[in-house]
């Protein structure tokens, strides 16, 4: 089974071949159980796709958040793409429960012991894990993305030294996270990637800015707000960096109007896609 969603397909595998749930986690890290009833925690009021594994056990894969029409899921304006009957699921990869393999669980304990050691429990900090395409991802509560940074760079177990830069997404159907903040670490100690994400929602687009951890995020912020208004709180000098400083609206948002800018090609005019003959 696949599920075509807004960040590609998510592989119908399962974790068939993993301990049972009864597996303790590792030392420091606590992860999601069942809510009442068995609803997930992390996301009740998500719909749950759900797959037999191999042993004939029902695996959720992924919470549904929406579909979305056409081949870039616009609304509002006229489809000129073609592909106006396309329907698709918007599905996000769901936690994942230790034991996650190999170094993601040595990585997942330290840092846990870190916070801990600081005072700051796991689940005030991070709101859950997801092992997905070979990947580790930590979602950093926001409030707590600074602390958990800090503690990333400086540990000695860990050591993730460089920051690629930040970047957003907008996922409208996500409600009360419409905003994600995307990072990519490198630890050049030790040759391990992985990445944190932090939300927030439209209503309150706030991020603590990471420039004081790690300073070449300084520039990344400043796209990100400009793209997808993510304010970033604590940035030095958080401005736009590509559009004009009185530009309305963030253009890289998935609710911004789709065309509105006249196309000149030596006198001749192409009208905005909004304005073009529709397909469907």
């Amino acid at each position: 089974m696949t599920i075509d969603g807004s960040h590609g397909q998510v592989d119908g595998t399962t974790d068939a071949g993993r301990p049972d749930d009864d597996v303790p986690a590792p030392p420091g890290v606590v992860t999601p159980g069942p809510g009442p009833e068995g609803e997930s925690p992390a996301r009740e009021d998500r719909a749950i796709v759900t797959v037999p594994g191999d042993d004939g056990r029902v695996e959720p894969i992924a919470g549904v958040v929406g579909t979305k029409t056409g081949m870039f899921g616009i609304d509002g304006t006229g489809d000129t793409s073609g592909y106006g009957g396309l329907v698709r699921t918007i599905a996000m990869p769901r936690a994942t429960r230790a034991p996650y393999g190999g170094w993601f669980d040595a990585t997942a304990e330290s840092l846990g012991n870190a916070l801990a050691a600081g005072g700051i429990a796991w689940d005030d900090a991070i709101e859950s894990v997801l092992v997905d395409r070979g990947e580790l991802t930590f979602f950093v509560r926001r409030h707590a993305l600074l602390d958990v940074c800090r503690r990333l760079r400086d540990e000695a177990e860990l050591r993730y030294e460089f920051c690629a830069g930040v970047s957003g997404v907008h996922f409208p159907q996500d409600s009360g996270r419409e905003l994600h903040a995307v990072y990519h670490l490198l630890s050049i100690t030790h040759n391990r990637r992985i990445r944190l994400v932090a939300t927030c929602p439209d209503a309150d687009p706030h991020v603590p800015s990471v420039v004081s951890v790690y300073p070449t995020n300084d520039w990344h912020e400043r796209e990100t707000f400009d793209f997808f208004g993510i304010v970033f709180d604590g940035h030095p000098a958080l401005t736009r960096i590509q559009m004009p400083d009185d530009w309305p609206g963030h253009p890289q948002r998935k609710d911004y109007p789709l065309g509105g800018i006249p196309v000149e090609y030596k006198g001749a005019s192409i009208p905005p896609p909004d304005q073009r003959r529709a397909y469907s």
